[in-house]
């Protein structure tokens, strides 16, 4: 199918087109608005745990392949129709069908809905999903933290046109406190419409909010206040080319205006954010100690425990003695890398960047490590990635006879800092959580 997106851009210039970064202000609020949701019906569909995912891209091969064979109407047969070597058409006739033999219904009245994930009674995360009015970058309504890469742009948006749907929530964390917060928290009193545990260990919950006076309360909450892209980067710019589409087509005003997307109040549930480790297969850990120890302190440790209680001790110290540190393991014992020489470091930083993007952690480990110590090209085979296991990262290196870089986690306000300035965190940087689980709510652009 084709597309209008930009060709022949790198990442920081394509994101910078799609998200609107240099676009005219148009003054549109922090909106959230109801829509009419379709959800899977379990007494046809089965049960709930069985038809719901993680998002499609924390799916690898092995358990799309796993999800396939247990047959029935799992999401993963929408979302993901290529792990069984079907087209996105056939993914949107799909649709249709499950439609129409009633395994989705489409709820009769627009409504919000609130979301929570719980793990042994206590809540991890609860939000509300609605359809998120989408802005461009300008505006300073709803931020972007990472570049998006034209692939997968590419790739979901063709099957957002095939499907002619949402079939899964971006996830937003904003400073609220408010009326809308209080909203959800009424709303989690009443009886789920799902409450369900799945193989991930959680509890997930969702309710439905119907009342018109309930919805304006939110959508007069939210005005005025902005919200940073916690997860979905690549699909919010999906919904903001499949408008630019719509628009360019002669379309007006319509359903494409928005995207299903979930919305956090931080200030209830602060998000959990974790770390993305690195492995680099090609390189052996020898080499890559041997490289840092000229500009960094190494600290080595026999004991993986100590280790990452060492990594972590930077991570809690006062911000002033705060600075860049990473675990590099694969060999058999473990070095943490402290106090990079200044000089060594100025000269490796992107001066362009404001002094706190240069401190990030990812930053210095992609232009001092990785693209000046080590010279690795980043790319997914020379550099792989774990996401918030830092055990997994140090086993698979070892396998592959490379190094793992273990991180610490990035601080969500300088994420939100960074986010506010214009400027966008290295790539693969924040991994935020828990994420809102797909199949639970779809959202069609043809109702």
């Amino acid at each position: 199918m084709d597309d209008d997106l930009p060709s022949g851009l790198g990442p920081e210039e394509f994101s910078a087109r799609i998200f609107g970064t240099s676009a005219p202000r148009t003054g549109g609020a922090l909106e959230l608005a109801p829509f009419r949701g379709v959800r899977f019906v379990p007494e046809i569909a089965g049960d709930p745990a069985s038809v719901t995912t993680p998002p499609y891209d924390l799916i690898d091969d092995a358990t799309a392949s796993r999800l396939l064979a247990s047959g029935g109407h799992n999401i993963v047969r929408l979302n993901l129709p290529r792990a069984a070597g079907e087209s996105y058409d056939a993914a949107g006739r799909r649709l249709r069908r499950w439609l129409d033999e009633g395994a989705l219904a489409i709820d009769p009245d627009p409504a919000l809905y609130v979301y929570e994930a719980a793990r042994d009674g206590t809540v991890l995360q609860r939000g509300l999903i609605g359809a998120l009015g989408l802005r461009p970058e300008s505006d300073g309504v709803v931020l972007p933290h990472e570049n998006v890469f034209p692939g997968p742009v590419r790739d979901r948006l063709a099957l957002m046109r095939a499907a002619n749907a949402n079939l899964e929530p971006i996830f937003l964390v904003y400073e609220g406190g408010g009326d809308a917060a209080r909203i959800v928290d009424d709303a989690s009193e009443d009886t789920p419409l799902l409450d369900f545990r799945a193989d991930d260990g959680l509890t997930h919950r969702l309710w439905r909010i119907s009342d018109p006076a309930l919805h304006a309360r939110v959508a007069a909450d939210l005005r005025g206040r902005r919200a940073l892209i916690a997860d979905g980067h690549h699909r919010y710019a999906t919904y903001r080319a499949l408008q630019a589409h719509r628009h360019a087509a002669g379309d007006g005003p319509g359903p494409w205006d928005a995207g299903l997307a979930m919305l956090v109040d931080s200030t209830r549930y602060p998000p959990h954010l974790a770390a993305i480790h690195r492995v680099l297969p090609g390189l052996r850990p020898g080499d890559a100690l041997a490289r840092a120890r000229a500009v960094f302190r190494v600290t080595d440790f026999a004991d993986e425990p100590a280790a990452l209680e060492a990594l972590a001790d930077v991570f809690a110290s006062a911000e002033e003695e705060r600075g860049p540190a990473f675990l590099l393991g694969g060999g058999d014992t473990l070095h943490l890398l402290t106090e990079p020489e200044p000089g060594a470091l100025s000269h490796s930083m992107p001066f362009e960047h404001s002094p706190r993007w240069r401190g990030l952690d990812t930053a210095v480990l992609d232009h001092l490590l990785v693209g000046n110590l080590w010279n690795v090209p980043e790319n997914e085979d020379a550099i792989q990635v774990v996401h918030d296991d830092p055990s997994a990262a140090i086993e698979r290196a070892r396998a592959a006879g490379g190094t793992a870089v273990v991180l610490n986690p990035l601080r969500v306000e300088d994420v939100l800092a960074v986010a506010d300035a214009g400027e966008r965190v290295p790539r693969k940087s924040t991994s935020f959580g828990p994420k809102p689980r797909t199949g639970l709510v779809l959202r069609l652009l043809d109702p």
